[in-house]
């Protein structure tokens, strides 16, 4: 009897260890394109969870203050999608390559996502050139 027990508490625990969150993104990298020098920064990542847990949304950083996510606060449930957004400063001229890392209860937490594309040099025709 003691054994059983034993095996059936080790049964119950290998079962509580597979339920678990996971994490799966829509796109995985999302290209900007071209934008034009001050425009739009904002992007959305979208995201399901195809886990059989809640997925929390621990933190989510970015390489550098240019780049700011903004995670979802409730907990997604299972089959439940969500959206992880980013804004980028367009302000800065140049190549886009940025890192966003997903931390979170989900399998194999953390996560990257990346942002590419390019911001275009402002414009800087005069007033009566255009």
């Amino acid at each position: 009897m003691k054994n059983f027990i034993v095996l059936a508490a080790f049964l119950f625990a290998g079962i509580a260890v597979q339920a678990q969150a996971k994490i799966e993104f829509k796109e995985e990298t999302v290209d900007y394109g071209d934008v034009e020098y001050g425009g739009d920064g904002m992007r959305t990542f979208e995201f399901t969870n195809t886990g059989d847990e809640p997925l929390v949304i621990e933190k989510a950083t970015a390489t550098c203050g240019c780049t700011v996510p903004e995670k979802p606060e409730e907990p997604i449930a299972p089959g439940e999608t969500g959206e992880l957004k980013v804004k980028y400063n367009t302000r800065k001229v140049g190549y886009i390559r940025k890192t966003i890392t997903v931390y979170s209860n989900a399998e194999g937490s953390p996560h990257a996502v990346k942002i590419k594309g390019k911001v275009l040099e402002k414009d800087t025709k005069s007033v009566l050139e255009k």
